[in-house]
């Protein structure tokens, strides 16, 4: 069974993947990291750049490394802030159940819950971070991503006010009878 964690973008999965891998001695497998190993090391900006800014082209890459990663099991599995949408053919963010139906099928997807406006404000003129939408604001998506992250949770982990750490102790609490 793997671990499966979902969130906004700023939610801290990654460093929340990263303790939880100390607690478990689980390996974590970053959809985001194996995307841009994919492609030559390139950011995600850059990998978007090449595409013209196709978020559909970069929404079906990472079906592709979900695919792979989930082929692997007992892993811990940081999934990037947008692994819940797909782009429809009008180039509308829509519920991805080809990606939620892989990564339930291998475990337990956790979504970290965090306020929309903190995140927003946290991940707001990031540079490794490309814009979501070139006509709507960041904390917009957020909101707009909110029913599709509760739709693909298993469990879900409030993240405000508790450090990292803190984050990754309770969800340790809250998977060891599955583990």
């Amino acid at each position: 069974m793997n671990i499966v964690l979902i969130g906004m973008r700023g939610a801290g999965k990654s460093k929340v993947s990263r303790r939880l891998s100390v607690l478990t001695k689980r390996d974590v497998l970053s959809s985001d990291l194996l995307i841009q190993y994919d492609n030559g090391g390139k950011s995600i900006a850059d990998i978007l750049a090449a595409h013209k800014g196709n978020w559909r082209a970069f929404r079906d890459m990472e079906y592709e490394t979900i695919k792979k990663i989930t082929a692997l099991d007992g892993n811990i599995i940081d999934c990037g802030g947008g692994v819940i949408v797909d782009i429809d053919e009008d180039g509308h963010e829509v519920f991805s159940k080809r990606k939620v139906d892989l990564l339930r099928q291998s475990g337990r997807i956790i979504w970290l819950k965090g306020d929309i406006k903190r995140l927003a404000a946290k991940v707001k003129g990031d540079a490794q971070r490309p814009s979501l939408s070139e006509t709507k604001s960041v904390e917009d998506v957020m909101k707009r991503r909110l029913p599709f992250y509760q739709q693909a949770a298993d469990m879900v982990i409030n993240i405000e006010g508790k450090s990292r750490k803190e984050v990754a102790s309770i969800l340790h609490e809250k998977i060891a009878k599955y583990l």
